[in-house]
């Protein structure tokens, strides 16, 4: 598949009332986000030639019954001569899109389209958008299912929280392909990264670190359980209601879950109570932290303030009292972007034909990410730059080194 950011289908230079900038009635500006997306992000592109009638009959009828013959006879083959091996089903039912939240399958696509372009810019992977006109867990689960023979992997993305952990569990007990919802485990491997390097400048390790998350949706619970994983001192989760802990009679299964595994320190009440004297911030819910209560986190915290467009914790502010600041936008330093972590998990997983993306195959894509900024590393730079072209190669040789040493490889 060919991801190719400008169409040649579009005309840059048409706008106003059915122009490039999407606008009925009147002339418009011109808009170039709407110029870009004219026709799509991407199209289907053949790689073999079609050029005569040996080509084509090769290439489709006879030739092609006789590959079709041989993996009836061994489905195995189907990896070695169809796409299957090499092309993800990026899925959603546009619950949770960006900042945007449910805006429905059709509004979803163009987010869609730009993450399989994303899977082939940085990974090398083609993908195919799926946007499901339903909201049903059972119905999505269950045309996944079907549609998985077509398809090495499935990203999940866009789903809303609580259902998508029971969405990707079932998914993942169900196909023995890999299954991942990036807006979880994306997301916290890229954290982790920036997190490990973080301690390094400062000359801790993560063992040495509390760690106070503002969001209990997709990201917050996948961040938590990853950095417990990986050896944090401690980490509480913060929702809209305060610190999630066991205290507390309104919680859903996933934060009752969330309420046994973090908050060693038995801390309650609001988030501003478990930042005073913390080590980390890290915010994936939007909203405000108020300046005081950063001002009372630890001498050389963290703050991670991943909120998009507007960081929880503005970066002015946060370097008023911090010793690494990361956000989520491109515009700052250290951007903790997902595009660093997925095209790379994916091709390694799919490199070697993984059944499945296990625990340690995400902590070895984490310290791979943080061992490409090497001798560089300084409180500006603790993640590198998406655009670094070492990122993906590092990311892919560690998934696919880890898959086989966790007996999940198939090849």
């Amino acid at each position: 598949m060919a991801a190719e950011i400008v169409n040649p289908r579009s005309d840059s230079k048409t706008h106003g009332a059915a122009g490039a900038d999407g606008i009925s009635g009147a002339e418009e500006p011109f808009d170039p986000a709407f110029a870009l997306h004219r026709g799509g992000k991407m199209a289907v592109q053949a790689t073999v030639p079609i050029r005569d009638k040996d080509d084509l009959s090769l290439a489709y009828t006879p030739g092609v019954a006789k590959v079709c013959s041989a993996i009836a006879e061994n489905p195995e083959l189907v990896h070695d001569y169809t796409w299957k091996s090499q092309v993800v089903a990026v899925v959603t039912d546009g619950t949770a899109v960006l900042g945007l939240g449910d805006i429905g399958p059709e509004a979803s696509l163009p987010v869609m389209e730009g993450k399989a372009i994303l899977f082939k810019q940085f990974g090398g992977v083609d993908a195919v958008p799926i946007a499901l006109a339903t909201t049903d867990v059972d119905e999505i689960i269950e045309t996944v299912v079907r549609l998985a023979p077509s398809f090495g992997g499935v990203n999940l993305e866009d789903i809303s929280a609580p259902r998508c952990f029971e969405i990707e569990r079932r998914l993942q007990e169900r196909l023995d392909i890999p299954v991942f919802h990036d807006d979880q485990h994306g997301t916290a491997v890229v954290t982790l990264a920036a997190l490990r390097n973080a301690a390094k400048l400062s000359g801790r390790t993560l063992g040495d670190l509390r760690g106070v998350i503002s969001g209990a949706g997709a990201a917050g619970v996948a961040i938590s359980k990853f950095l417990l994983e990986a050896g944090i001192g401690d980490v509480a989760v913060a929702d809209r209601k305060g610190i999630v802990s066991r205290d507390r009679d309104d919680l859903t299964d996933v934060k009752r879950e969330l309420a046994e595994l973090t908050n060693r320190a038995g801390i309650s009440g609001p988030l501003e109570t478990a930042l005073a004297g913390a080590d980390v911030f890290i915010g994936v819910s939007g909203g405000t932290v108020p300046e005081p209560a950063v001002a009372s986190m630890a001498p050389g915290a963290f703050v991670f303030a991943m909120a998009n467009p507007n960081p929880e914790v503005h970066p002015d502010v946060a370097h008023k009292y911090a010793a690494v600041v990361a956000t989520g936008r491109s515009d700052y330093p250290n951007q903790i972007n997902n595009v660093l972590a997925f095209p790379g998990i994916f091709a390694g997983a799919l490199q070697v034909r993984a059944s499945r993306i296990t625990e340690g195959m995400k902590i070895a894509a984490a310290n791979a990410l943080a061992d490409v900024v090497g001798d560089e590393l300084a409180a500006d730079y603790v993640i590198p730059s998406p655009f670094d072209e070492r990122v993906a190669p590092a990311v892919t040789a560690a998934v696919a080194a880890a898959a086989r040493a966790e007996g999940v490889a198939r090849r």
